[in-house]
């Protein structure tokens, strides 16, 4: 699933809110600085979607303040033993 996500890093609450299907806003108090404040767009979002950190990249805008984001869902699969 790709996103379009808004970051605001002078909020005073840590929040993900749903704007639409595919918008999405985030807000955190973190200097965006050596990529502190993408490292906490990843792990607030990985908490929101309920999946790893890993499965969640940044496409576009890893300097910017709209980002568009991937996230990875991955497929459960029931395996059946004789």
């Amino acid at each position: 699933m790709i996103i379009a996500v808004t970051v605001n890093s002078h909020s005073r609450f840590e929040k993900v809110e749903k704007i639409d299907e595919k918008n999405y806003r985030v807000s955190f108090n973190v200097k965006p600085e050596r990529g502190k404040a993408n490292k906490r767009v990843i792990e607030l979002l990985a908490d929101y979607f309920s999946v790893s950190k890993s499965q969640i990249s940044i496409l576009l805008g890893k300097t910017a303040k709209e980002k568009v984001i991937e996230i990875e869902f991955l497929k459960k699969i029931n395996l059946y033993f004789l």
